[in-house]
């Protein structure tokens, strides 16, 4: 017999989608809806024990960029797992416009330049580091952050798309919606994969000229080395909580509609008791949205841009046995409690050799994807 309340819950759960839950995780293989419940975590260790002592059966939410700043995870009140990506029905947004760049393009220009000087130094440690910009927007009336995720989801390739509600986080009513292109860290069974991303260049329509590009990104020193310094961050981050970790010598070309990435699959073997959960919170942050050293990196970072916030964190979702997936939080934007204000984020990998007006040309077509979806296109999303 199914107790009133538990017809309820069926209920609920099975009208749970985008328009519904405060979390949401669309991927080629399967869709994760999750809504909130009354436990809220601020820090990974917690609730690790939540799902150790069998309080929590599900953690979803998201890391922010600074491991030590407050998390926003919870034990959901509801959650549901679908087969495939989010099937988006396409809503008509208000229209947006561009209000404030942060920082000014030429300031962003003169960061570059200060992280390429300091790296240029004679016994110089940092390598790498990855300085992002923001764009601020304000919309002509209230937007559904459901309704941005439908239109990034529609628009991207693999389908790939979140939302996630920050309160939990110390950011009350304010959503963080996104597409990003890059897994942090997937366990299914004893089996774990990462595909971390590093190193990138515009595409083109023309689609010899898009081969070439590809072709040349193939061989870029500069990319490589980029690339480099995320794979092998990745591999010995894994080797402390897996088995077997295994990683191609040269990393693969993949896409989204702007851009070709170098990629690499890695994969490794879970050991007893160590789930997704852990596994992100020893990967992030990667040299892909921080730098090498790390420690160097995060610290010019947080002297040139100051909080990012839940930018370049992660999001994702993990159960009791260790199942779940996390992604790099890119390609996304945060979107403020009254529905009005919204916040992009790009940015790129600093290295030695960069040049300023390059990496202001990466992170403008890094903000496409957000700002396509917004109905921002052509000179509309050059802050010059």
């Amino acid at each position: 017999m199914v107790t009133p309340d538990a017809a309820r819950k069926v209920t609920a759960i099975s009208a749970l989608d985008s328009t519904t839950a405060s979390f949401v995780l669309s991927r080629p293989h399967r869709t994760v809806f999750a809504t909130g419940g009354e436990r809220s975590f601020r820090r990974v260790p917690d609730a690790l024990a939540a799902l150790r002592d069998g309080s929590a059966t599900h953690i979803v939410g998201a890391l922010p960029f600074d491991p030590a700043a407050p998390a926003a995870l919870w034990a959901p009140e509801a959650i549901r797992f679908q087969d495939g990506p989010l099937c988006p029905a396409i809503a008509t947004l208000p229209e947006f416009e561009l209000a404030e760049a942060v920082p000014e393009p030429d300031r962003h220009r003169e960061r570059v330049r200060t992280a390429v000087e300091q790296m240029s130094a004679p016994g110089a440690r940092l390598r790498k580091v990855v300085l992002a910009r923001a764009l601020r927007l304000r919309a002509a009336e209230p937007v559904v952050a459901a309704d941005i995720l439908d239109r990034l989801v529609s628009g991207d390739p693999g389908r790939n798309g979140f939302l996630v509600d920050l309160t939990d986080g110390g950011r009350t009513g304010n959503l963080l919606v996104g597409s990003t292109p890059e897994v942090l860290v997937r366990r299914e069974g004893r089996r774990v994969s990462s595909y971390p991303l590093a190193g990138s260049m515009r595409r083109t329509t023309d689609p010899y000229r898009d081969r070439e590009i590809g072709a040349a990104l193939l061989n870029s020193s500069k990319n490589l080395a980029e690339h480099r310094y995320v794979v092998d961050h990745v591999r010995a981050a894994l080797a402390a909580g897996t088995a077997d970790v295994r990683a191609p010598l040269t990393p693969e070309l993949t896409h989204t509609p702007a851009l070709w990435h170098l990629g690499t699959p890695i994969t490794a073997t879970a050991r007893p008791g160590v789930g997704a959960l852990e596994l992100a919170a020893a990967l992030h942050p990667t040299p892909a949205i921080c730098g090498t050293p790390a420690a160097a990196a995060a610290r010019m970072i947080a002297e040139l841009e100051g909080d990012r916030g839940f930018y370049a964190g992660a999001v994702g979702w993990c159960d009791a046995e260790g199942n779940g997936e996390w992604m790099v939080s890119i390609r996304c934007a945060e979107l403020d409690s009254d529905g009005l204000g919204l916040t992009a984020f790009a940015g790129g990998g600093i290295l030695a050799e960069s040049d300023p007006d390059d990496e202001f040309a990466e992170t403008t077509t890094k903000f496409e994807t957000m700002l396509g979806a917004l109905g921002l296109t052509g000179e509309a999303v050059v802050f010059r």
